[in-house]
């Protein structure tokens, strides 16, 4: 992909996170009084960190909702300053990176739950609103990884069939798992099957992807690529605080990790690659 059809696509990335955005404010007058009056649930958000915080606190949508927004705020911030790094730099790795960031945008269809309440949405809107939400986490954690292969040695030219390769993978995850529109967990997630198995699968590519970066260590001769595993390290600990955060203590830390790793990552790449 040429510097100039990235640049194509980092400005389409600004406007989608710029509607998204948009949207999400306009949900946010509907959604906050309906919060209150969701029917209590005892289902809580999976994951090791989550299920030892959810112990000690109780669930709050309210904080659900703030863990949102900070997403789209942060998808649409971090395109404005990777278009901006890297609107004359060449890196192959940043596309994946800005697809990565851009997925974040998708997280404001977790509205639609309480949105329901208020506008009376059929479940089948529900089934495939979730679905892409599916698509896009997975299709965001695979583009990382495919960064990071990148980085280590794989041939940068062919772009689009690594993205090809990603689409058709993350499709066949989309449409195999079954997805129970009846149910919902407390970070507004529609409940899916097989979560023991996903949660191994995004465990494997986070360390893959973090060791990859490594591997580039020594197959690029920079020690630059360490840092961006790092980076990685830290992008991916904040994407999972926000997206299993149903309390007031994973909201502020996620986003922190997140914005450092992703100014980290941007940083490192940009100095590798400034005067190549």
């Amino acid at each position: 992909m040429t510097l100039t059809q990235k640049n194509v696509f980092f400005k389409t990335g600004i406007a989608f996170c710029g509607i998204s955005t948009v949207l999400a404010a306009a949900a946010s007058f509907f959604v906050f009084p309906v919060y209150s009056s969701m029917a209590e649930n005892t289902r809580r958000p999976a994951g090791v960190i989550q299920a030892i915080i959810g112990r000690f606190l109780e669930a709050d949508y309210s904080a659900v909702h703030v863990s949102i927004l900070l997403l789209v705020l942060f998808s649409i911030a971090a395109m404005i300053f990777i278009y901006n790094f890297f609107e004359q730099t060449p890196a192959p790795e940043i596309l994946y990176i800005a697809i990565f960031v851009i997925s974040f945008s998708f997280e404001i269809i977790r509205l639609l739950l309480p949105l329901r309440l208020v506008f009376d949405i059929p479940l089948l809107y529900l089934l495939i609103a979730s679905r892409v939400l599916i698509f896009s986490r997975y299709f965001s954690l695979f583009s990382l990884f495919a960064a990071s292969i990148c980085a280590a040695g794989l041939d940068v030219q062919n772009a689009r069939n690594i993205i090809l390769a990603i689409f058709i993978a993350t499709s066949i995850i989309t449409f195999g798992v079954p997805i129970d529109t009846q149910n919902w967990d407390t970070g507004l997630n529609m409940i899916k099957g097989y979560s023991s198995m996903f949660k191994l699968l995004e465990a494997a590519v986070f360390l893959a992807t973090v060791i990859s970066f490594f591997v580039a260590v020594k197959v690029r001769g920079s020690k630059e690529y360490a840092y961006i595993g790092l980076g990685a390290m830290a992008a991916m600990t904040g994407r999972y605080f926000l997206l299993t955060a149903d309390n007031w203590v994973s909201p502020f830390p996620g986003i922190l990790l997140l914005a450092f790793g992703i100014w980290f990552i941007c940083s490192k790449l940009h100095k590798m690659h400034l005067w190549m």
